[in-house]
């Protein structure tokens, strides 16, 4: 089968997260079941666009911003419009990893167009909203969406939340995980390193990660600290916290990462946190679990009860003084550690596998293509 899918943007820094790592994984496993795969997105970064990303083919556009103060919404480059168009026209089916931008505007617009069968993906993106911009976009991009074969959700809130952007009578809404592939990176786990690696936004709390250091470290002054991921905005609060917790020499900030680094240094950690609230399906976390480093997360992360019941993570209520025993834990405590990421691993073979995410695409893009 010829498949293509849509992505807002690939960048050397990994600034837009998962929605790439989860279309890069998906697409190399249907590549390597055999099926004729590519990724449309726009190209953020150091020189031309690279023709792979991890090891998928990237057909891409360098990105420009035509509506500034939008972020994300507003980058767009004018010759994505006709390689979108080209790729549509030899694909059987597109699958649109959809959020609120120009880019998943166009590509909507353009499977509408060329009548070509597609699934989306909105990866929590596409939520209600009440801001004049959400509203007026919503006017043109809302009925596009409608017509997908179906809209892939991760969880029940966002797929209570995309209904009512929907309305009556749109697309089926299937659950559908985040899939990782177990794997081994030929890499040293450093001794006593504990990162954070997501971006530096709000909802992250990379703030809250800063004061956890705090209060391990003065029950483990050997330990290390580090945080990896584009700056949305909070950069410079993490840095004026560390100053005032006296903390220069223990945390530091490590820039951000391409996906292939990230993974390679989550395996080198013994503890990764993420003290994120209200987070529906991290990668980060997935792929922690799929090399083997424990896992701190919140309870309001989307996949938290799963972790739980299964002992693959260490679940608190995100406060810093509950991440700091957590992590103290997992730190004094070898045996728990290897308990902790054995069951990570179990968790990503029974509940979080690619080839099983992959049956499923396999089977909805089929359908789509006979009904379209």
């Amino acid at each position: 089968m010829r498949i293509t899918h849509v992505v807002t943007l690939v960048s050397d820094d990994g600034a837009y997260g998962g929605p790439v790592s989860v279309a890069a994984g998906q697409l190399g496993e249907l590549a390597a079941r055999g099926h004729d795969v590519g990724l449309v997105s726009l190209w953020r970064g150091r020189g031309a666009p690279p023709h792979t990303v991890d090891g998928v083919p990237l057909h891409a556009r360098t990105a420009r911003t035509l509506v500034p103060g939008q972020g994300f919404l507003g980058l767009f480059h004018p010759g994505l419009l006709p390689l979108l168009w080209r790729r549509a026209g030899r694909s059987e089916v597109l699958h649109l990893h959809a959020g609120r931008d120009l880019v998943s505007l166009a590509a909507l617009m353009v499977a509408v167009a060329r009548r070509r069968p597609f699934l989306a993906q909105t990866h929590g993106m596409v939520q209600p909203r009440g801001t004049a911009v959400a509203r007026l976009f919503d006017r043109v991009y809302v009925p596009l969406l409608r017509r997908a074969a179906a809209v892939l959700v991760l969880t029940g809130p966002e797929e209570t939340g995309l209904r009512q952007v929907l309305g009556v009578g749109g697309p089926p809404l299937v659950r559908l995980p985040n899939g990782v592939r177990a794997t081994a990176p030929a890499v040293r786990r450093r001794p006593a390193d504990v990162l954070f690696l997501a971006r530096l936004h709000g909802r992250k709390r990379p703030e809250a990660f800063v004061r956890m250091a705090a209060l391990v470290h003065r029950e483990r002054p050997e330990v290390s600290f580090t945080l990896h991921g584009a700056d949305e905005g909070r950069l410079p609060a993490v840095r004026r916290l560390i100053a005032e917790e006296g903390l220069a020499s223990v945390v530091r900030y490590g820039g951000a990462l391409g996906h292939d680094a990230a993974v390679r240094r989550t395996a080198q950690a013994t503890v990764y946190v993420l003290p994120s609230v209200a987070e529906p399906f991290p990668m980060g976390v997935l792929e922690a679990l799929a090399v083997g480093t424990p896992v701190v997360c919140t309870d309001s992360c989307g996949i938290a009860g799963a972790l739980r019941r299964r002992g693959a993570a260490v679940v608190t209520d995100g406060t810093p003084e509950r991440l700091a025993e957590a992590v103290l834990r997992l730190l004094e405590d070898g045996a728990l550690r290897a308990r902790v990421a054995e069951a990570g691993r179990a968790a990503v073979d029974a509940e979080f596998s690619l080839a099983a995410v992959a049956d499923e695409l396999e089977r909805w893009y089929r359908s789509a293509r006979r009904v379209g």
